[in-house]
């Protein structure tokens, strides 16, 4: 599973640096011993200074300024991350794979195996039906062998990265109903992205929970297709800055136990190395900052439910580290490198 590091530098380009995702790619790719950041664009701040805008970057990329997107420059690249509207990321990348050793896409443009779901889901018709059936799903967990040797990742959704970390073993292991389940997730408010709205405003978020994407939340497909079960999924968002728990509801099937759903939980990660299952539910100020995904399960046998939890930071595991995560991946080298397992509490 774990990859000898080479020495050779990855030359590296992210696209749409300016935004959350973009910005938390820059901080990952710092402490990454092999990747350097050649290309770093943001149309909407070309020409700012990124330590401008994110303070938190002036010891690591005092000169790096944000440039806008020019084809010509991704050539000779090893590496380029999208951090684009899922639009823009499904029309860019055909000009991209290819060009460059590996893209990784942190949009939602390949994602789903099923084309005819992105105009219900995502407002848009595919156009890119030869790149959506070779791109992997980039969840290193479950398509760690798909994988290696990528040209075109789709990094997944942070609610699905959690939920199907919660779920999946327990579906493979026949342990749960693989209809009725219920998600409920709690994320971060960076989820809602860095351009101010009235979702993201201080005042609308401070002290209060929002429910959003009642009934038709465009991840629940992708939430199916990983997980492999039929769901209902509800996400909230919550006055912290980062951060996703997804608590997951479950009619257990027949034969299951306490002792059986630890087991699986248990076996399913037992190499992997950004997965811890805990015996307590799990914490979002456990993981924050790191690429770490903690898992809880239990069986209920007074309602015959199966109760499971996954704790992530949604920029790291949910987005960036989960990316760069992949990429190691896709490129042959450590799975783990540039990636912490040790969230910043207290």
């Amino acid at each position: 599973m774990v990859m000898q590091m080479s020495g050779s530098p990855i030359a590296v380009g992210i696209i749409g640096a300016s935004g959350f995702t973009g910005v938390e790619l820059l901080r990952l790719a710092a402490l990454h011993p092999v990747f350097d950041v050649r290309l770093a664009t943001g149309d909407s701040m070309a020409g700012q200074r990124a330590a401008g805008l994110y303070p938190s970057l002036e010891i690591a990329y005092p000169d790096l300024v944000f440039s806008a997107f020019d084809p010509s420059t991704v050539s000779g690249l090893d590496l380029v991350f999208l951090g684009l509207p899922h639009g823009a990321s499904m029309e860019l990348a055909p000009s991209l794979v290819g060009e460059v050793g590996c893209v990784v896409d942190l949009s939602a443009a390949f994602r789903l195996q099923d084309a005819a779901a992105y105009p219900t889901y995502y407002g848009f018709e595919h156009t890119q039906p030869e790149l959506l059936a070779e791109a992997v799903f980039g969840l290193p967990e479950l398509h760690r062998a798909e994988l290696n040797g990528a040209r075109l990742v789709a990094t997944p959704g942070c609610h699905v990265t959690a939920a199907t970390l919660a779920l999946r073993p327990l579906v493979e292991a026949g342990l749960i109903e693989t209809t009725g389940v219920v998600v409920n997730t709690l994320t971060g408010i960076t989820g809602a992205g860095r351009a101010p709205t009235d979702t993201n405003v201080f005042t609308n978020i401070d002290s209060n929970s929002i429910p959003y994407g009642l009934l038709s939340h465009r991840h629940t497909p992708e939430m199916e297709q990983e997980i492999g079960a039929q769901l209902i999924f509800t996400p909230h968002l919550v006055p912290m800055s980062r951060g996703l728990l997804a608590t997951c509801a479950a009619t257990a099937a027949a034969g299951c136990t306490d002792a059986a759903v630890a087991d699986a939980m248990r076996a399913f990660y037992a190499d992997e190395p950004f997965v811890a299952v805990l015996d307590a539910p799990p914490a979002t100020k456990s993981v924050l900052g790191s690429n770490a995904a903690h898992v809880s399960a239990r069986f209920d046998a007074r309602t015959n439910t199966v109760i499971s939890m996954c704790a992530i930071d949604n920029l790291t595991k949910g987005a960036s580290g989960g990316a760069v995560q992949a990429a190691n991946v896709a490129l042959g080298l450590d799975e783990t490198a540039g990636l912490s397992t040790i969230g910043l509490a207290p």
